[in-house]
């Protein structure tokens, strides 16, 4: 389907899909915070190993099936991919207000994993189609906001389960998601991509799966990029998920006080690093080509010595600051990485690719966050923060001497 030429029709997707970012990462998100409210009816959930089970099934089957959905969005439409993924996985969070046993929640947290993982390459790939010039980064970015917004109104499932009950935050926000989903079929057009080089045997470049990771791989830019998104995953995860613990230790306050200092702060900043970013970035490109790689680069630097402080800091104003100075820096980071990408990875292998990074930082993540609990469990938690500084200076160094675009827009 030819997409419209409007001008102002790419930025409609942008929002269209900014709803279905938000929906993402709260659907995703509401599970964690309602482990007592749903304890009381289907008790094993109580349980913190079984709790960790449900947690860890969405996370192995997300990573795993990234690089699959990578690879299925750079073959089949994008905007058929991505409303299937948003009705699917609506409707499993409307299935689970009917869960009585553990074992049903668990197998449909599972196949949540499988339909989440199928959004994020489909949809990054799909905007950065749509912008092929100025605009690619701030348009990758205001959608990263939408991620941030998914996070934060998750963290409410608890209120609302209190309020009405945990069975029903499922019901209606899967309704919700369905009723969208159908929106999406209507208002989403997918943009025309140019046709794969054909090789000898008369088959296209992209139809041999295991040929087209093989040119991936043997890209030395694409490895820099992978180790500088993963490096950015292990703080990225970290703060998520241990960075209340942390304030509530170094700072000497309650977790009700933690909890939000630590996320409002980081979310705050996050958004406002995503924005100005991305920005900076499309201005910086025009000038010079490297101008995405050294955005990217400012934040990555501003993220390093805010990570030692939030280790090794003890008082509240540094705390807030370093908070403040990381999310500022993860936010211009983050709202690079798919323009990065296009620099040096053609559109018709760009799905693919990012899921294969997709997969990488939720690895990395999963791996940050069962390190850091045994380090928190021998009192180490400030010192676990402050040494990932280390791995992102060498991902900075990196970035910095490796990556040397001939282009903004590969093809």
């Amino acid at each position: 389907m030819k997409a419209d030429k409007s001008k102002f029709y790419p930025w409609i997707v942008v929002m269209l899909l900014w709803v279905v970012a938000l929906l993402n990462y709260m659907d995703r998100q509401m599970l964690s915070t309602m482990q007592m409210s749903i304890g009381l009816t289907i008790e094993p959930v109580k349980d913190p190993v079984n709790f960790g089970r449900l947690m860890a099934i969405f996370l192995w089957i997300y990573g795993l099936m990234s690089p699959v959905s990578g690879a299925i969005a750079d073959r089949l439409s994008r905007k058929w991919l991505i409303v299937a993924s948003l009705g699917v996985w609506s409707a499993v969070t409307y299935l689970m207000s009917f869960c009585t046993t553990f074992n049903q929640i668990y197998w449909l947290r599972a196949l949540m994993g499988v339909s989440e993982a199928l959004y994020i390459p489909a949809a990054l790939s799909l905007i950065a189609d749509y912008f092929t010039g100025r605009g690619r980064s701030l348009a990758i970015g205001i959608h990263m906001t939408g991620l941030y917004a998914g996070q934060a109104l998750g963290g409410f499932g608890a209120t609302v389960a209190h309020n009405f009950s945990w069975q029903a935050t499922f019901h209606w926000f899967g309704v919700i998601g369905v009723a969208y989903a159908f929106v999406l079929a209507l208002a989403l057009k997918d943009i025309r991509r140019e046709t794969p080089v054909k090789e000898k045997t008369g088959k296209t470049e992209n139809a041999n799966v295991l040929k087209s990771f093989a040119l991936i791989f043997s890209n030395i830019a694409f490895w820099v990029i992978l180790f500088f998104f993963a490096s950015s995953s292990l703080p990225g995860w970290a703060t998520k998920n241990w960075l209340p613990t942390l304030f509530a230790e170094s700072l000497h306050i309650t977790p009700q006080e933690a909890g939000p200092l630590a996320t409002i702060t980081i979310a705050v900043s996050s958004f406002i690093g995503v924005m100005f970013g991305g920005s900076l970035s499309d201005r910086w490109v025009l000038r010079n080509l490297r101008g995405r790689i050294y955005t990217s680069a400012i934040g990555l630097a501003m993220m390093v010595p805010a990570l030692v402080l939030i280790g090794i800091g003890h008082n509240i104003y540094a705390a807030i600051g370093a908070g403040l100075f990381f999310g500022l820096g993860y936010g211009m980071f983050d709202t690079n990485n798919m323009p990065i990408l296009c620099q040096f990875v053609p559109t018709r292998l760009r799905a693919s690719a990012y899921g294969v990074m997709n997969m990488t930082g939720v690895f990395a993540g999963a791996l940050v966050t069962s390190l850091l609990g045994n380090w928190a469990k021998a009192g180490n938690l400030g010192l676990g923060f402050a040494l990932m500084a280390v791995v992102l200076f060498v991902a900075l160094t990196l970035q910095l001497t490796l990556l040397k675009p001939t282009t903004d827009n590969m093809e």
